[in-house]
């Protein structure tokens, strides 16, 4: 109670804002930040990490398996992904559908399952021929250190990029066995030994859904893990299919130990700001413009008030709640604007379990219209950081004795006299979730003009 006093106290100054300047003919969007810190996006999900046989975590080397057991009911349908360790950024994975467990008529099914399991490029990093590269797991000097790609997600049948790429049945087996009350075993399997591209495979992430969820939440039947032909959605595919390593998908999937609430939004379109942000520059100090209050206290009106002529806004008022307060986990904050082609969006809100983090994108902010001049929509949070705004030392994220919940006023943490800058660079020593494990941020685009 302590919390949301202290922060519905600052938020009773805001008046929740809409859009402050002419209107703009181009697209209506509704964007959507979602707490999901603690919770996660599903309820059955986990990770096959040690090898059948094995005693410890690794990879499951040619003649090796991983093997898991699920529950599901009818409907329910399977999706996984492993890493092909001889590569910058493939991964085994059925398609966005996943792998149905029971036949239409109810029927739990068993078997082998392998030709519903394809060959994917995460898009996230350049490739090299496979078992070769210098960037690829077994050789690469740390994780995600290959050159970018900005590619999309998409079979390694649909590549032309002149490499030569397996079957993925020439590398692994995937196999069910039904047994009582919809439990199911799953074997996944490296049958790679006799092919010419012999690799070890890595732990195995897995979900259960059912198909009434691939509908939900905007998703618009787009898969658990990814949509083929769109970009990563920055949920921790990333690390499984360059690194093989599974822990943030596993965490943003399953929910992690770190709950927060969330404080007002406050948000701005611009123009291309040629790395001068809205609301700050990274490496530079806070320019003293609201920022500090918004990212320490949760208070959003110095910020918006700054911002003068700038189209702008503040989303205060929790989705389905009465007034002002912080959206707590499963809770969300809704806000609508008019852009057209070359407007950008930015926003910031407040990481409340800290001394001054604050969630947003960078100070270029997203741009909301691709190159062709298209809307974009979808899920957008890998566009979206913690930053730190260098106003506040840090203290232990939920144990600080100045941050939000526990301090006994505002303002009142040391000052730190630092630069913004993502949290991951600060050199704090503490350890904190990724960000898709605290917030899932969404756009669509509501009409057209």
């Amino acid at each position: 109670m302590r919390l949301k006093a202290t922060l519905v106290l600052a938020l009773l100054l805001v008046i929740s804002g809409g859009v402050l300047a002419d209107h703009h003919e181009g697209a209506t969007f509704t964007v959507t930040i979602e707490n999901i810190s603690g919770i996660g996006l599903f309820d059955n999900t986990g990770v096959a990490a040690v090898p059948v046989g094995g005693e410890s975590a690794g990879p499951a080397l040619p003649g090796g398996a991983y093997e898991f057991v699920i529950q599901a009911e009818a409907g329910d349908t399977l999706t996984f992904a492993t890493m092909l360790a001889q590569s910058n950024d493939l991964f085994f994975a059925p398609d966005e559908a996943g792998i149905a467990l029971y036949d239409d008529e109810g029927n739990a099914i068993s078997g082998d399952v392998s030709d519903q399991v394809d060959l994917w490029d995460a898009g996230t990093e350049v490739n090299q021929p496979i078992g070769e590269g210098d960037e690829q797991a077994p050789r690469q000097a740390g994780p995600n250190t290959g050159a970018d790609e900005m590619g999309v997600v998409q079979l390694v049948s649909d590549l032309d990029d002149g490499l030569a790429y397996p079957a993925a049945s020439d590398i692994i087996a995937v196999s069910l066995d039904a047994g009582e009350m919809g439990q199911f075993t799953v074997r996944v399997e490296n049958v790679s030994g006799d092919s010419m591209f012999a690799t070890p495979i890595t732990p195995v992430f897995w979900l259960v859904e059912s198909r009434d969820m691939m509908m939900d939440d905007a998703m618009m039947m787009s898969g658990a893990l990814f949509t083929s032909g769109h970009p990563d959605f920055g949920y921790g595919l990333e690390s499984l299919a360059e690194d093989g390593n599974p822990a943030t998908l596993a965490e943003v999937m399953g929910g992690g130990d770190f709950a927060t609430p969330l404080a007002p939004v406050v948000w701005a379109l611009h123009e291309d700001m040629m790395g001068v942000g809205v609301f700050f520059t990274t490496g530079e100090a806070d320019r003293g413009e609201g920022l500090e209050a918004l990212a320490e206290d949760g208070n959003p009106a110095a910020l918006a008030d700054s911002l003068g002529d700038i189209r702008h806004g503040v989303q205060a008022v929790p989705d389905g709640a009465d007034g002002p307060g912080p959206a707590f986990p499963g809770g969300s904050y809704s806000f609508g604007f008019e852009a057209s082609a070359g407007d950008r969006l930015s926003f910031a809100t407040m990481f409340v379990q800290s001394n001054d983090l604050f969630f947003g994108p960078d100070e270029d902010g997203i741009a909301l219209f691709d190159d062709m001049g298209h809307p974009i929509e979808g899920r957008i949070t890998r566009h979206i950081d913690l930053w730190d705004a260098g106003t506040e030392v840090n203290q232990e994220p939920g144990v600080g004795a100045d941050q939000a919940p526990r301090q006994a006023a505002a303002n009142t943490g040391a000052d730190e006299m630092g630069p913004v800058q993502l949290v991951a660079d600060s050199g704090d020593g503490y350890s904190y979730s990724s960000v898709a494990a605290l917030v899932r941020v969404t756009i669509s685009v509501d009409s057209m003009e």
